[in-house]
């Protein structure tokens, strides 16, 4: 289910839960008549509402889920930026002699920005995976500063470089989904079993139809957005690279 897209994900969804609700059209058809009484259905009802309630519940975390994992990437990125900026200060400050330190830098942001958006090409010329994340450390500290200010704005630079690494290696980490395929399964049987339930005791009738049909497309648009927000970098709701453009457009002056 990881490989899969939001979108084919929603539609299995929707086609589980209102599947369903037809299904239990169908079985209405084969109870005897006292099986459909007030006491059946008060019985059901009582069952159905704990299954609800529990559905609602890992909804609920579901979805606070993959909003915790999206806000954490973007703070990550809006820290990547800052960083980038700073570092560039502080080699700016340094002289003339960091300026290959600033191509560096550069070359390594631009490459960070098409690896996390995926907007490099085939005819990229520097692919991510071959990208050399300590390059720019050492380039930095193989500055030879002559004064204290030099001194001074190389361990800035230092601290810095490691700290952009450190968000590189964080934002690597969290690439893969916070969702479980385990939920999605059994929250997709609790809520094909709740429109059973549902269908069971209402008669068939055109409005009965499309009521389901609305709730079960409500229900699967609900878990492609949970998924949408779970993979930031990809998709439809996905985070901005105006942070990381915007710092690498002011790098070098």
């Amino acid at each position: 289910m990881t490989h899969m897209s939001s979108m084919a994900v929603s539609w299995i969804v929707f086609g589980v839960i209102f599947g369903g609700a037809l299904l239990g059209m169908a079985f209405r058809k084969m109870l005897p008549e006292h099986h459909l009484e007030s006491d059946s259905k008060d019985a059901v009802k009582l069952g159905m509402g704990l299954v609800g309630t529990m559905a609602a519940l890992v909804l609920g975390l579901l979805t606070a889920s993959s909003k915790s994992s999206f806000d954490s990437q973007r703070n990550l990125i809006a820290q990547l930026a800052a960083n980038v900026t700073l570092i560039d200060r502080a080699l700016a400050h340094y002289g003339p002699e960091a300026q290959s330190c600033r191509a560096e830098l550069r070359d390594v942001i631009a490459a960070m920005i098409d690896q996390l958006w995926h907007e490099h090409t085939e005819a990229s010329p520097q692919p991510v995976q071959k990208i050399r994340a300590g390059e720019l450390y050492d380039r930095i500290q193989g500055l030879s500063p002559t004064s204290e200010s030099q001194r001074a704005a190389q361990a800035a630079a230092l601290k810095t470089a490691v700290d952009i690494a450190q968000t590189r290696y964080l934002l690597a980490a969290q690439t893969s989904s916070s969702i479980q395929p385990p939920f999605l399964v059994v929250m997709m049987f609790w809520f094909a079993t709740l429109f059973a339930s549902f269908s069971i005791f209402a008669r068939p009738n055109t409005t009965v139809f499309i009521v389901f049909l609305i709730s079960a497309l409500s229900i699967a648009g609900a878990i492609f957005l949970i998924l949408e927000m779970d993979r930031p970098f990809s998709g439809m709701i996905r985070l901005s690279s105006d942070p990381l453009r915007r710092a690498l457009e002011h790098l070098g002056h």
